[in-house]
């Protein structure tokens, strides 16, 4: 696969992934941390905010890849 392809096709799929994973992480502290106290909310959130790099981190290394 050309690098330019590979390039745009990651591009496609990480601004889906980052979209997706921020209304699932919103929608999930919503649903069950409506009521909890602003420390959990902050673990939450800052938890849920540093997970989201994982996938990033190894779509950004499939894109740098060299053939």
């Amino acid at each position: 696969m050309p690098p330019r392809l590979r390039k745009f096709i990651g591009t496609i799929f990480l601004i889906i992934l980052v979209v997706v994973y921020a209304l699932t992480a919103v929608t999930v502290a919503s649903a069950t941390l409506a009521h909890a106290p602003w420390y959990a909310q902050a673990l939450y959130f800052l938890f849920s905010g540093v997970l989201w790099f994982v996938p990033a981190m190894v779509l950004i290394k499939w894109m740098a890849k060299e053939d």
